[in-house]
């Protein structure tokens, strides 16, 4: 049964694409199905790119909810498509081919999928069923001795937060005013993701928007406080309504250490007569972990080492996971252990430094003094015993469990038997979990990668581009991260960007990074771990707290030393540095930072790596492009007068407004330059066509104009003689429209000038009475004919008269039918008497910008030239 449906159509062209991504995500996530977010958002991507690319048409997008999925109709409008009567594999397209590939990740992804054909339309849809989620029960334990029962403080403080549908702090009590230092008035209203520090891999597992929709949700997390310092809590969240039926999430937060207090008790195995019938049926996995079974491998992993901890009565626990190639291990659970210096950390499996010996077979160490080394994680640890089984699936090592204690000799081969039959029953689970896990990132990769490469292609700014893929990586795949660039092969690496996820630690960490060598500019690919970082913030932080104690300051910390220590914990993990190549020449260097001793997971490496090759030929290419704009705004700036003279007694204004993006100079062009004594050239012209070539007529026309006005010849020479050198470029050549003019300021206050126009639209005289005039009467154009027979025009203009000169950008501007012509110029110009020149054409300009609301699409240049009034005596 359809329980809510959303549609949108998508025009044909290359945006649409992501906004449709945009569109399915923003729907599922909505609806509550961020489980299957990344799969359909995946689909959509290919099947609109089909639609909107390749077909050439619009695209309309269905979606449709149900009780156990989500369904998705992508439709094109093809006008003519042969249906395929017998189709075969041979039919479908190649993995490789730019069109049909949506077909193909339909059939791996999708749990149905399938195409329907119309006369107008073609249908291609898919069905993602919801993962089933298991269900709590209630249990209850025995009545425990006093000294059994677990420890809290003296007042145990239980925050209640109530969230709502938006995500945003509705309710805030004592107790969470208590614990995490902010009053209700200062956390009201504000999403709960900003004091949130949510334990989240993207695509593996659930992000803290998605359990705030889960009817019921548990587990741990942190709280960054008031004073900056992350609280671990324990919480359990349940999904309500209100009576008008609005839905809201209520909080409730303890300390972790006091998760007892919330935690919904692990239920045991009967043993009452009547279940010992039934024992038989029970499952060894089940037994082990509890039920319900946490459903993510994180979860998983930590009920493992914790269960496998209390069973043998140790101190601590790990478990670590096997890489594909069995050589090294990855730790990805520990209790009793600093598992934030741990996490993800690697040991190879037999060969290196630092090797884990025992990981294959079951070995007991009854005193890690005598053999230091052999288990590697417990270096510095205190742990003086321990034990450890392999995890094996089909004779294939996928992990390893241990558990140590404090003390030496507690351990012995029985200990090892016991857990290795619980490792036995846990193994297929745990890679089961595993490759669930990697098939999920594997998946929300290639979401976040078809973005990634979506916004890094529409850009060409050079500083964007550095912003989106410092941005693009935090948080998502680190905590930090430091943008170098250089500029060519002689050039040190120059820190161009840095981001934090808290923005209160920027400063400080660019300051860190300015003070440290950058890292080696080394094109070989892959990420390398750089240590500089956390060395400079460790000896920095340990000189300002000798500083401080030589002063005696007071326990609580100066702003100084706050920071630094904020800086040395914020590098304080592994760093490492990705090459940004580009063209085989390194670009810079894209480097990744985690906290406190935090390590990346391999996963979250190559997505990096994927994103630097794709981040380092976007910044390569707005390097390109920002050069070669760079130029091309030098060689059109050279087209254009390096400015306007003084004509005593003359006003002179001139507008130009060149059509299309990031051009200066377009086919029209002016020029206002003195000849010799009292005399002053003037041109107005319009090239025929756009673009580079039409620039170079306009050079070679304003620069043969200068040349050739200075030499001593008239107007009607000078024409001439650019029109045989316009025809001299051959098929280069563009027929030019040309105001050719010469002018005499007079001492009585009047000018006198001299004109040719060829081609061109005549220029007006405005009278002091109001009157408007032609000034000239039309001839050939330049650039069709070689012999011409031109002659010049002489008037005098007055004082109080106005000489304006346009191209056609102006008389042609046109909205629907309408076009403004000469006649709607001769009106404008009527109403300027008594303006200035810059006054008479700006109103022209402003008359045609708003006779249409669509902007110009032609070049546009005016020349306005007034006669002042003599003043009165």
């Amino acid at each position: 049964m359809i329980t809510a449906r959303a549609e949108a159509s998508f025009e044909p062209v290359g945006r649409s694409v992501a906004t449709a991504r945009a569109f399915v995500r923003d729907t599922l996530q909505g609806w509550g199905y961020a489980d299957v977010v990344d799969d359909a958002v995946v689909l959509t991507s290919e099947l609109v790119t089909n639609a909107v690319v390749h077909a050439g048409t619009a695209a309309d997008v269905l979606c449709l909810r149900s009780e156990d999925g989500v369904r998705v109709e992508v439709a094109d409008h093809y006008p003519e498509r042969e249906v395929p009567l017998h189709p075969s594999p041979a039919d479908v397209a190649g993995p490789d081919r730019e069109n049909g590939r949506g077909l193909l990740l339909c059939a791996a992804i999708a749990s149905r999928w399938g195409v329907e054909y119309t006369p107008t339309q073609k249908h291609v849809w898919f069905q993602l069923d919801l993962p089933a989620r298991r269900v709590g029960t209630r249990s209850a334990g025995p009545a425990l001795p006093v000294d059994l029962l677990p420890v809290t403080d003296d007042r145990v403080r239980v925050a209640v937060i109530q969230i709502d549908r938006t995500g945003a702090v509705r309710a805030w009590n004592e107790d969470a005013e208590e614990l995490f230092g902010y009053p209700a008035e200062k956390v009201t209203g504000k999403p709960l993701t900003d004091f949130a520090a949510w334990p989240h891999t993207p695509g593996t597992s659930t992000g803290i928007v998605e359990a705030l929709q889960l009817s019921r949700w548990e587990g741990s997390y942190g709280i960054r406080g008031a004073d900056g310092r992350v609280l671990p809590v324990y919480a359990s969240h349940l999904r309500v309504r209100d009576t008008n039926g609005e839905p809201s999430t209520v909080c409730l937060l303890v300390r972790d250490d006091e998760r007892a207090v919330l935690q919904t008790p692990v239920r045991a195995p009967a043993t009452d007569p009547a279940a010992m019938g039934e024992s038989r049926n029970v499952d060894p996995f089940e037994v082990f972990i509890g039920s319900p079974a946490p459903d993510d491998l994180d979860g998983l992993l930590q009920r493992t080492v914790e269960r496998a901890r209390d069973m043998l009565d140790g101190d601590a626990a790990f478990l670590l996971l096997a890489t594909d190639d069995e050589t090294e291990l990855e730790v990805r659970a520990t209790t009793g252990l600093p598992s934030a210096r741990q996490r993800f950390a690697r040991v190879p499996v037999e060969a290196g430094t630092g090797r884990y010996g025992s990981a294959r077979m079951p070995a007991v160490h009854e005193d890690l003094a005598a053999v230091p080394g052999a288990v590697p994680i417990l270096g510095g640890s205190g742990m003086r015993s321990v034990v450890t089984v392999p995890l094996k699936v089909e004779g294939r090592l996928t992990g390893s469990l241990g558990v140590a204690a404090e003390s030496a000799g507690r351990y012995s081969n029985e200990e090892a038997l016991r857990l290795q039959f619980a490792a036995d029953r846990i193994a297929l689970a745990v890679e089961s979990a595993r490759l669930g896990e990697l098939e999920r990132l594997r998946r929300g990769s290639l979401s976040f990668l078809v973005e990634a490469s979506d916004l890094l292609a529409g850009t060409l700014d050079r500083d964007q581009t550095l912003a989106l893929m410092a941005q693009m990586t935090v948080p998502t795949l680190a905590t930090w991260c430091a943008v170098y660039t250089i500029a060519d092969q002689a050039s040190e690496p120059y820190l161009s960007y840095v981001l934090h996820e808290d923005e209160e630690r920027i400063d400080g960490l660019k300051a860190l990074l300015s003070k440290i060598d950058p890292p080696e500019p080394v094109p070989t690919p892959g990420a390398r771990v750089w240590t500089a970082p956390g060395e400079a913030a460790h000896q920095a932080a340990l000189r300002t707290s000798m500083r401080d104690l030589g002063r005696g300051s007071s326990p609580h910390l100066g702003s100084g030393l706050g920071t630094t220590l904020s800086t040395a914990a914020a590098v304080g993990g592994e760093t490492v540095v990705l090459p940004l190549v580009a063209r085989n020449r390194v670009i810079g260097m894209l480097t990744l930072g985690k906290p406190s001793d935090d390590h990346f997971r391999q996963e979250i490496l190559e997505l990096a790596e994927d994103l630097s090759r794709r981040a380092a030929l976007a910044l390569d290419n707005a390097r390109l492009y920002s050069e070669r704009m760079a130029i091309s705004r030098s060689l059109q700036r050279s087209l254009l007068p390096p400015g306007l003279p003084q004509i005593p007694g003359v006003e002179v204004e001139v507008i130009y407004r060149a059509a299309g993006e990031g051009n200066e100079v377009g086919g029209d062009f002016y020029d206002l330059f003195p000849i010799r004594d009292n005399a002053y050239g003037f041109a107005i012209g319009d090239v025929c066509g756009t673009g580079p070539e039409a620039a170079a007529v306009t050079g070679l026309a304003r620069h043969a104009l200068r040349l050739l006005a200075r030499e001593g010849f008239g107007g009607p020479a000078v024409l001439e003689r650019l029109n045989a050198a316009i025809l001299d470029e051959g098929a280069r050549s563009r027929f030019l429209t040309l105001l050719y003019g010469e002018l005499w300021p007079q001492e009585d206050g009047s000018a006198v000038l001299k004109v040719v126009c060829a081609g061109h639209p005549l220029p007006l005289r405005l009278r002091q009475d109001g009157t408007v005039e032609p000034a000239a009467e039309p001839q050939p154009l330049l650039g069709v004919m070689e012999d011409l027979e031109l002659y010049e025009q002489t008037i005098t203009l007055d004082p109080g008269d106005v000489l304006l000169c346009v191209t056609d950008g102006i008389t042609e501007r046109r909205e629907g039918t309408r076009m403004l012509g000469d006649d709607g110029l001769t009106d404008v110009l009527a109403t300027c008497t008594g303006l200035t020149a810059g006054a008479v054409a700006a109103r022209v300009l402003r008359a045609v910008e708003r006779f249409a609301a669509e902007p110009a699409s032609d070049d546009m240049a005016i020349l306005s030239m007034r006669i002042p009034e003599q003043p009165r005596h």
